[in-house]
């Protein structure tokens, strides 16, 4: 396994870490950690090594990344609808992945519009 593929990993977890110990001081805090860019940033490095720096599959991937915010905003919104609602973390956590995976599915076809759009086709 190459040191790529490992670093990723290693600062999830690290993160992950970190939002469990500060979780007890401040859930601000911990909350604004635990939603900083992260797996973006760690993804679109894999993608510019792997792409060797190409502009397209670069640009391609970042416009994705932005489309992929929606359904997680989405995710996150629902869950605190349901918090405020009172429910338990499981029905809660289903909500939002349910209306989470709605929402995925039309980011594919939101992005080839955009990019019909953007491209001019």
């Amino acid at each position: 396994m190459r040191w790529q593929e490992v670093f990723p990993v290693l600062v999830s977890i690290g993160v992950i870490m970190v939002v469990g110990i500060l979780e007890r001081q401040s859930r601000i805090l911990a909350a604004l950690i635990a939603t900083m860019p992260l797996t973006a940033p760690l993804a679109l490095w894999i993608v510019f090594n792997s792409s060797r720096g190409e502009q397209v599959a670069v640009t391609q991937f970042s416009l994705g990344l932005v489309l992929g915010t929606l359904p997680t905003v989405t995710f996150l919104v629902v869950v605190w609808l349901a918090a405020r609602q009172g429910l338990r973390l499981g029905p809660m956590l289903m909500a939002g992945y349910a209306t989470w995976g709605g929402v995925a599915a039309l980011c594919p076809l939101a992005l080839r519009r955009v990019l019909g759009l953007w491209t001019g086709q």
